[in-house]
């Protein structure tokens, strides 16, 4: 498996994890399966809406995109373009940014933990190593 497949794997996971906060966002979700209760009161917070869209929105959003790219970039059309690395990259980076900004809200701003947001942060995180490995590879050549 190459590291562009693992990176739209792991995309994949976070849309999944992304889209069933967003789910519960929506009302088609009755409550969330967290076990401590920090799940819902981060989600009923009120930051868990970014310029009026639910967080979770944004998340599947994100990783929606992550995806498509890191996908495309495992064709053989767009296999050795530096742009698309370095694009993917940089998304990643805004991603791990964002993540770093919510959990400091997590944790010193709302006083509760969300498991599935801490997932999301590290899939994000992961997802970051993942493509800066691959930029790197390609400012080699």
């Amino acid at each position: 498996m190459t590291r562009r497949m693992l990176t739209a794997l792991v995309a994949l996971v976070g849309l999944f994890v992304a889209l069933y906060l967003a789910l519960y966002k929506a009302g088609v979700i009755g409550t969330l399966a967290c076990g401590t209760g920090g799940c819902e009161t981060v989600q009923l917070s009120r930051w868990a809406a970014f310029l009026g869209i639910p967080v979770a929105n944004w998340g599947v959003a994100y990783f929606t995109v992550v995806f498509g790219l890191a996908f495309l970039a495992t064709t053989e059309r767009w296999s050795s373009s530096r742009g698309l690395d370095f694009s993917l990259w940089a998304l990643t980076g805004w991603g791990v940014l964002f993540s770093a900004w919510l959990t400091y809200l997590e944790l010193f701003v709302i006083h509760a933990i969300c498991r599935y947001c801490v997932v999301s942060a590290v899939i994000v995180v992961v997802l970051y190593v993942l493509t800066h490995l691959e930029a790197r590879v390609h400012l080699r050549r």
